[in-house]
């Protein structure tokens, strides 16, 4: 089965195509590529550390409880999770450069809108738009960077990507924390709108189109993909933000998910033209790769939740004291992630993702430990060596899910690996949290944190499943399905 594609031309006299002609002949185009996407991720992500801290002065403010105030961060986590496959499909199939400007410009215009919210309901809203839209810009600006870089490079473009992902908000934090501190929280959203329009600009004139796939909108797979993410990802967002809910909303949220999941494989099945090529999963390159990212996300994250509170809970910090080393963590990320694209370079994805996640679940071991002990020397290593190891296995878990599709697929893999990742992120929260339960008793975050190591040491096995480049590659058939 194969269909026509074509490759959007620029007139050789606008002033985009000669600053494209001018970048690749100085062979600096994937680079600028990279950063126009970066600036874009940096945009819209760098408010959220922000707004979380800000909950407190926002429910005050609104006149609502923080439990309510909490969906301003649990509605756009659930809602732009079940729209990453959608948006990342629909820049395979019209264009990623237009999806990501289109997705960009809306979430701008939201950002604006929100610095004026009148209400909860309204700036839950906004945020809940401004994820949806903005969660373009995510899966389509992977698909831009990996078309440009070749295959053996893409492990290095994702070093940067997630050095950006883990700096952006820890520099929202730091420049931008004073000004909400004179300001207020709405200044947050003005900073963003200003950074976007900057991002846009330069997407606008770097970017070139990709080709693009006429073929329909596998539209029933859609439906059948939005049950399943949702049917799951609502029990765990509303667990991870404290609401409540009912034995009776949980398990039909379950059977809704389960449902979804039957559905999709058949409709995928027997669809002309899928939303996602169901033989990509027998490929272990592909599927062990959004395995063991899942539970990287799972175990990262949930245990990332649960340190200040144990830093207040246990060694009685102060909320200052406990920044500064959340802070560090989030340095070492940063920094981790180049080395770990290095480190796929050299020894292959699979021993890259293999190294990152073996120190992941030593880094939680070691707080699961100092937490009983109440050791804070040893719990702030294992801080770092947390950040350490995620930064070590990102980078080469994302190129490997991109390795392993062909280039028409691009959008649509990395949507799925971003969504593998957002899932195992709310299920490590919710989980992480449940099991911690409240108790501020070193115990209670030893046990909570061996859960985490049990969720490392699932990624590390699922990272050492995967293939090597030449063994995961797609096999003609499906490149020329």
């Amino acid at each position: 089965m194969s269909w026509p594609e074509e490759l959007p031309t620029q007139a050789p006299a606008d002033l985009h195509g000669r600053i494209v002609a001018r970048l690749e002949a100085r062979g600096s185009y994937p680079t600028w590529v990279l950063f126009a996407a970066l600036a874009g991720m940096f945009a819209t992500t760098f408010p959220i550390t922000i707004l979380t801290l800000s909950l407190k002065s926002i429910a005050a403010e609104f006149g609502v409880s923080e439990p309510t105030i909490a969906w301003v961060i649990t509605a756009p986590m659930l809602c732009s999770a079940v729209a990453l496959p959608l948006m990342g499909k629909l820049g395979d199939l019209h264009g990623h450069r237009r999806i990501f400007l289109l997705g960009f410009a809306a979430a701008t215009a939201t950002a604006v809108a929100t610095a004026f919210a009148w209400s909860a309901p309204s700036l839950i809203g906004l945020r809940t738009v401004a994820a949806v839209v903005g969660g373009a810009t995510i899966p389509t600006s992977m698909a831009l960077v990996f078309g440009v870089y070749a295959p053996g490079d893409r492990v290095r473009a994702m070093g940067w990507w997630s050095m950006t992902t883990a700096a952006a908000p820890a520099l929202g934090l730091t420049l931008g924390g004073p000004l909400v501190e004179v300001f207020g929280w709405r200044v947050v959203f003005v900073l963003q709108a200003i950074f976007s329009v900057a991002a846009l600009s330069l997407a606008a004139v770097v970017l070139s189109e990709t080709l693009r796939q006429r073929v329909r909108f596998d539209l029933a797979g859609a439906g059948a993909l939005v049950l399943t993410v949702g049917g799951f990802m609502l029990p765990l967002a509303r667990l991870g933000s404290g609401a409540s809910q009912t034995p009776a909303e949980l398990w039909g949220a379950l059977l809704a998910g389960a449902l979804g999941i039957a559905l999709f494989v058949r409709i995928e099945r027997r669809a002309a033209e899928p939303l996602l090529q169901l033989a990509f999963f027998r490929k272990r390159s592909f599927s062990a790769s959004l395995v063991s990212n899942a539970f990287q996300g799972a175990a990262y994250m949930g245990a990332f939740v649960l340190a200040p509170l144990a830093m207040f809970g246990i060694f009685g910090l102060s909320i200052l004291q406990a920044t500064a080393i959340m802070l560090l963590r989030t340095l070492t990320l940063a920094l981790a992630s180049p080395l770990g694209a290095r480190l796929g370079m050299r020894i292959g994805e699979r021993g890259a993702a293999t190294t990152g996640s073996l120190v992941l679940t030593g880094s939680l071991l070691l707080i699961a430990w100092a937490s009983d002990h109440e050791g804070l020397v040893a719990f702030g290593v294992g801080l770092v060596l947390q950040g350490l190891g995620h930064g070590l296995a990102l980078p080469s878990l994302s190129s490997a899910v991109a390795n392993a599709v062909p280039e028409r697929d691009l959008g649509i893999a990395s949507a799925g690996n971003r969504l593998t990742g957002t899932v195992g992120t709310a299920f490590g929260i919710a989980i992480l949290t449940l099991m911690y339960g409240g108790e501020n008793t070193g115990p209670a975050f030893a046990m909570a944190y061996l859960v985490g190591a049990g969720f490392a040491a699932l990624s590390t096995v699922a990272a050492w499943l995967m293939q090597d480049p030449q063994e995961g590659a797609c096999p003609d058939a499906i490149r020329s399905a």
